[in-house]
């Protein structure tokens, strides 16, 4: 007997198509199915761009504050700006170096003084004693320069009235020369005041004839000094000068005829 020989099956080909499915549903079908992923070309993320945006514009703005006023011409020689002038004014130092002694004065006594002698230097009744057409304001620097330098204790009688309850501190370790000088040719010169100014220089000599003196003084000690200004001041040749001017040298003396 003669067998027809069977076709061998195909083995590792696709699928036939005529006999198993219809075309256009298997299409269909591979329509239907995600492509895959090709690396490198994968979108970036919303906040990846986000922090690149952030990082492009913060970095803009720092290089545009502390760049130094960088320009395109900033490295040739030729084509750059001229260099900004200095303003006159300067700086701080010139500026109070400009201010008159009577009005770094009232700064000093804004900061120090204001408290207990007030804006008005009419002090507080009972307590502190005015500056305002004090006897010891008005009167020689000496004297007032030993209470600013060494502070005062005890009653104390001024214009009249009993001053008791306060004391006076001593300003020598805490003020220097200069600023002793000019807060003392302010209350002089203010509030109707008329004495005359005080210099550094002044201050300095009674601050080394006074260094032997560890206490403050009393007024039995302040009413024994001299009513009378200290050595070397810008009055001692004449009269003292009006609050805001210049002091006037002396005259030579005339010869004797």
């Amino acid at each position: 007997m003669n067998e027809e020989p069977k076709s061998p099956a195909r083995i590792g080909q696709g699928m036939d198509y005529g006999e198993q499915a219809d075309v256009q549903q298997v299409h269909a079908a591979v329509q239907r199915e995600k492509r895959e992923p090709r690396v490198g070309a994968e979108p970036l993320s919303i906040w990846l761009v986000a922090i690149y945006g952030l990082a492009v514009f913060f970095g803009g703005a720092y290089l545009g504050r502390y760049s130094g006023n960088f320009t395109s011409g900033g490295l040739d020689p030729m084509g750059a700006p001229p260099p900004a002038k200095k303003a006159a004014g300067g700086g701080p130092a010139e500026q109070a170096a400009e201010l008159s002694p009577r009005d770094r004065g009232k700064k000093i006594f804004a900061a120090n003084c204001q408290t207990c002698h007030q804006a008005t230097g009419q002090g507080v009744p009972g307590q502190y004693p005015p500056l305002a057409g004090s006897e010891f304001t008005n009167g020689g620097s000496r004297r007032m320069g030993m209470i600013v330098l060494k502070g005062l204790q005890g009653p104390v009688k001024v214009k009249g009235q009993q001053y008791g309850s306060a004391v006076m501190q001593p300003w020598d370790k805490t003020l220097t020369d200069q600023k002793i000088a000019d807060v003392m040719t302010y209350e002089r010169s203010d509030w109707g005041n008329g004495a005359s100014p005080v210099t550094a220089e002044q201050i300095a000599a009674l601050r080394k004839e006074l260094a032997s003196h560890p206490e403050s003084f009393t007024e039995h000690d302040i009413l024994a000094a001299p009513d009378a200004d200290l050595p070397g001041g810008a009055a001692a040749g004449g009269a003292a000068p009006k609050p805001g001017e210049a002091a006037k040298p002396a005259e030579p003396p005339k010869p004797q005829g």
